[in-house]
């Protein structure tokens, strides 16, 4: 299966990546693909994709795991707000990957759009802005 085929009807290709919305994401999660959340650790624990198949690998971690992933599977990295994961994409590529699409938008847009997510409200973040985002005081 090519991801030229699997995600045809979805997104727009830039520079040789698919990129589809959450919606789409969404939608794609419902019928087969699997979700890669590259998030690094202390920023996905207070709100998380919820999809029927979501693997966390952090993008810190994915030069040495993206092995336990299967060329065969449709995946969909998504990150906070899009651009890890779109680096992420980038490098599953060169690794031969055919079947992939970044999530433009991130968590970010997920939530706008109001898709389900899961929320562990002791795990909030605080920060002026996402760049600064950490895990608040306990």
């Amino acid at each position: 299966m090519e991801s030229e085929k699997y995600f045809e009807n979805y997104g727009m290709i830039i520079k040789g990546v698919k990129h589809i919305s959450p919606k789409e994401a969404f939608e794609l999660c419902r019928k087969s693909a699997v979700m890669v959340d590259v998030r690094e650790d202390y920023l996905n624990t207070f709100k998380t994709f919820d999809v029927p198949q979501l693997i966390r690998i952090p993008f810190s971690e994915l030069k040495l795991r993206w092995t336990e992933l299967s060329k065969e599977t449709p995946f969909i990295l998504a990150d906070s707000v899009g651009l890890y994961s779109h680096e992420a994409v980038d490098f599953m590529l060169e690794k031969g990957f055919t079947t992939i699409a970044n999530m433009a938008g991130g968590i970010v847009d997920w939530e706008k759009d109001g898709l389900p997510m899961k929320i562990n409200t002791k795990e909030r973040l605080s920060g002026s802005c996402m760049c600064q985002l950490k895990p608040r005081e306990k």
